[in-house]
């Protein structure tokens, strides 16, 4: 396995039009593992608070259009 520096300097080697089509890869999965990271945190009660949060805002009638 390649260290950080070894990646680091491959990844500085290639056009830019290449490294542009790494960015985008890196951002597409750091996306999707936040997704992931979420829908498990919906689904084991950890965001629950925040529409409990949301439900006691708009019966107190605190909620306003954006």
């Amino acid at each position: 396995m390649q260290t950080a520096k070894q990646i680091q300097s491959d990844i500085e080697a290639p056009p830019r039009k290449e490294y542009v089509k790494l960015s985008h890869w890196f951002y597409e999965r750091d996306q999707e593992s936040w997704d992931r990271r979420i829908e498990h945190d919906a689904k084991s009660g950890r965001l629950d608070f925040l529409v409990e949060e949301a439900l006691e805002e708009k019966n107190a009638g605190r909620l306003r259009d954006l």
